[in-house]
């Protein structure tokens, strides 16, 4: 009886351990969702700072609290159709690999716990598309998520910019 109750302990500890809670956001008209755990704050979008021939995806920098952030435009760097700035566009700070960089997305939606099986491998395209940032597809109710891991979003050559900007 204790050993099967102390299963049960451990089974409830496995389980809890591969839940995972994800800020959803919008870009267009789809949505994403990002690990909780590298979201810092979400702020309102203001026009940063702009970098001299710094790649049209990176936005510019702004002073958060006496740090340097740089801000990368989401909507830019996946291509999405448009990129209008309006009341609800929001930048995400978030800690990528100990970079603090800030994420232009459309609107913020809700956090969300995903159990790790919920997550399906997204789709293998042959030719251009470049789906190596997407963890996988996950549905909750009526809503598809596709789920993202920001750190393979940026290329190394990337990061190094951000970081470039970060500091310069």
């Amino acid at each position: 009886m204790f050993s099967s109750a102390a299963q049960r302990s451990s089974s409830v500890k496995a389980n809890a351990s591969s839940t995972a809670e994800y800020l959803t956001f919008r870009l267009g008209q789809e949505e994403y969702g990002i690990d909780i755990l590298r979201v810092q704050e979400i702020r309102s979008y203001e026009p940063p700072t702009r970098m001299a021939h710094a790649p049209e995806f990176i936005k510019g920098v702004i002073d958060l609290r006496g740090v340097i952030v740089p801000i990368v435009d989401l909507r830019i760097k996946l291509a999405c159709a448009t990129a209008d700035y309006t009341d609800f566009t929001v930048v995400i700070i978030l800690n990528v690999g100990g970079t603090i960089l800030g994420a232009v997305v459309d609107a913020v939606a809700d956090v969300v716990a995903l159990q790790a099986e919920a997550i399906k491998p997204a789709p293998q395209f042959q030719g251009q598309v470049d789906a190596s940032f997407v963890r996988g597809i996950a549905t909750t109710g009526e809503r598809m998520l596709i789920v993202v891991d920001i750190a393979s979003l940026l290329s190394g050559t990337e990061m190094g910019l951000v970081q470039a900007a970060s500091v310069a």
